[in-house]
Formats: C-alpha cells, sequence, structure tokens
C-alpha cells in the first residue's frame, strides 16, 4: 500500500488549492481514505474521511463548508479541494488509508500513510 500526497504550496488567503493523493496497493473500495494535517506547534487534526463502505465522507468543523474530496477511480487517486483559505490553514497535509468496514462513521487510527505536503497561507 502507497500513499503520495502532493499539490501543496503557497497561497493567499482566500485562494484556492487542490491537493492530489495517489494511491496504489489496494482497492479504493476496501479502504478509508483520510486527510489529516499538522500545523505548527499543533496537534494533528483528521479534516475528512471516507468510508469505502457507504461512500460518506466527513469533515471537520474547521472545515466544513470549505473544504470538498472526491476522487478519479480511473487514476488512483483522490484529492481535496481547499478553497476560502485562512492562515490558520497552514500545515503540513497528509493522507492516509485504512481498510475495513464503516457504516456511519470513519477511523481516527490509520495504518497506512503519505508523506507530507505544505501548505502555506499567507495573510
Amino acid at each position: 500500500v502507497q500513499l503520495q500526497a502532493s499539490g501543496g504550496g503557497l497561497v493567499q488567503a482566500g485562494g484556492s488549492l487542490r491537493l492530489s493523493c495517489a494511491v496504489s496497493g489496494f482497492d479504493f473500495d476496501d479502504y478509508a481514505i483520510a486527510w489529516f494535517r499538522q500545523g505548527p506547534g499543533k496537534e494533528r487534526e483528521r479534516i475528512s474521511c471516507t468510508s469505502p463502505t457507504d461512500g460518506r465522507t466527513y469533515y471537520a468543523d474547521s472545515v466544513k463548508g470549505r473544504f470538498t474530496v472526491s476522487r478519479d477511480n480511473a487514476k488512483n487517486t483522490v484529492f481535496l479541494q481547499m478553497n476560502s483559505l485562512k492562515p490558520e490553514d497552514t500545515a503540513v497535509y497528509y493522507c492516509a488509508a485504512k481498510g475495513g468496514i464503516y457504516i456511519g462513521n470513519c477511523p481516527y487510527n490509520f495504518r497506512f500513510w503519505g508523506q507530507g505536503t505544505l501548505v502555506t497561507v499567507s495573510s
């Protein structure tokens, strides 16, 4: 199982950025896929998680309404579209995967991680 996150960069507050997570070695249908982030001096935060069982995506309150997860099954890639970015969104962003059946919930502990990609939002 491999995940590779990309797309980070420097953006002004109010701007947008799209992160990509290329996955290989497993079937999307069998794994929950999540995005995490860790800002400077902050705890790691799960910002989204998509259940492989019911297809629901759960968002953290901090990003709800601004961030959207999508995926391209043909390219085995998950995207995180980030709009209306704020300086407090500055963080290293990671994608992660975990197998299992999740109905009405999504895990917080993940087994497989990609390397992070840095997002910096300037004020």
